[in-house]
């Protein structure tokens, strides 16, 4: 069984009922989620050894964020437990022509002040096969970005495959500090993930003598991106996301995987969306999941985007579905139709 480490955030997501506004809420629900723990849980419902290190206070709050991550099966051995709080934030889901809206509460949490020497990485990763972070982790601060650094170099000392989601989140941190940050990491990276808006933000990456319109798919704007990250860093893989926002209800999803000679595009799926949240980090479960089981470069992005589109369809930011329930959406079966 492979084994996969993911290291970042968990947080304590609050929202109001339904499509309630913040301004009009008496109570709020309450999920954890955070871009490598919603990987990790992906990755365990497939059946990976799926490890989560993060860092969680010892209080009861703390407790619950590890308890929702061992429900699913996630190792939650390598947590370091200390520090004050858990990270919030607050979601507030879109409807029709209004986006959903989030507002974060996570200055001083325990992860955003770990130390370095919190870490042991090369326990961490021994036997591991895989190590995946996204870029909203080294944005919570120079102290957590010289832990991914650590975390990467180990990763490399011990043979393990690096897979990076670029996710620049500008509430966290400038496009200049992304960047810097970033450039340097990625240096460590086999398989990036990205989206155009993300390549622009954080590396300045523009589509080739083409334009990428909102709402409108092309194709050769897409392959131009891919091909200057995997120019820039030397990437075993490229995965570019496609998302048209018909609205916060409807969207188009589809994907590209460059593995440096072929340029893969997914079917595209139109959505009818439940919960938006999650929808990137289950791309990336199941990216990491059919690149380590051998799938082909095209078999790999049709599971991927199949798995993120069927996270679309679940409350929460775990992605509560099955290898067969994705396989099953990627070789067509989509009519929703009720299973007797």
């Amino acid at each position: 069984m492979a084994k996969v480490v993911t290291f970042g955030e968990i947080m304590l997501r609050l929202a109001p009922e339904g499509y309630l506004r913040f301004t009009q809420a008496d109570k709020f629900g309450i999920v954890y989620g955070g871009g490598e723990a919603n990987v990790s849980v992906s990755l365990a419902n497939y059946g990976l050894d799926s490890v989560f290190v993060t860092k969680l206070p010892k209080h009861e709050i703390g407790q619950s964020a590890v308890n929702a991550l061992r429900r699913y099966g996630v190792d939650t051995s390598k947590i370091v437990r200390g520090g004050d709080r858990v990270g919030i934030y607050f979601n507030e889901k879109g409807a029709s022509q209004r986006p959903s809206k989030v507002i974060y509460d996570r200055a001083y949490s325990a992860i955003a002040m770990a130390k370095p020497e919190d870490f042991d990485w090369d326990d961490i990763f021994e036997g591991a096969d895989w190590f995946h972070f996204t870029g909203i982790t080294p944005a919570l601060g120079p102290n957590v970005a010289k832990i991914c650094l650590d975390a990467c170099k180990a990763a490399k000392a011990h043979g393990v495959k690096i897979s990076c989601d670029l996710n620049f989140r500008k509430k966290l941190w400038s496009r200049e500090e992304a960047r810097a940050t970033m450039t340097e990491l990625c240096e460590y990276v086999d398989v990036c993930i990205s989206n155009e808006e993300d390549a622009h933000d954080v590396f300045g990456i523009d589509a080739e003598n083409t334009n990428i319109d909102a709402g409108k798919l092309n194709h050769e704007g897409y392959k131009s991106v891919a091909r200057q990250l995997m120019d820039k860093f030397h990437f075993e893989k490229v995965a570019i996301t496609l998302r048209s926002s018909i609205s916060a209800n409807d969207n188009d999803w589809a994907a590209l995987l460059y593995d440096g000679k072929d340029y893969c595009f997914s079917k595209s799926y139109h959505m009818h969306i439940v919960d938006r949240v999650g929808g990137g980090d289950s791309f990336g479960g199941g990216l990491i999941y059919s690149i380590l089981m051998g799938y082909s470069t095209q078999e790999a992005i049709e599971f991927a985007v199949a798995a993120s589109c069927l996270k679309h369809s679940i409350e929460g930011d775990f992605n509560m579905v099955t290898v067969d329930e994705v396989n099953a959406l990627a070789k067509g079966s989509g009519s929703g139709r009720i299973q007797r």
